[in-house]
């Protein structure tokens, strides 16, 4: 499950410790994430499963711009988009550049 920025949903910790319903994880997790952004993360912030599907979001994919425009263009991922790489895409991938990576490989084997 390849996210609308590149992220690939089934590598987060957040989708399994949702699938496997463990709060321990979750909350080490709400931790984590805290330290490294500098944020009050909550157990409740980390909960989610994924952003393509129905379903529990975390904090960051319900208030994402990336997905939101997605949606809104009906598009599988941003790799589909007749606009990719937007101005948006391109400051997340100076911080993800995996991402970049990902929906990279999306285009080519749509031009393939």
């Amino acid at each position: 499950m390849i996210a609308y920025c590149g992220l690939t949903c089934t590598e987060c910790p957040a989708l399994a410790a949702t699938r496997d319903d463990d709060e321990a994880k979750a909350a080490e997790i709400a931790a984590a994430w805290s330290k490294q952004f500098g944020a009050d993360v909550q157990v409740a912030d980390v909960w989610c499963d994924g952003c393509l599907v129905e379903g529990k979001k975390c904090a960051h994919c319900a208030e994402c711009e990336i997905r939101a425009c997605g949606i809104d263009k009906g598009v599988a991922n941003c790799g589909h988009c007749d606009d990719y790489a937007c101005g948006t895409l391109q400051a997340f991938f100076g911080m993800v550049p995996a991402a970049k990576e990902t929906l990279d490989r999306v285009r080519a084997s749509l031009e393939s």
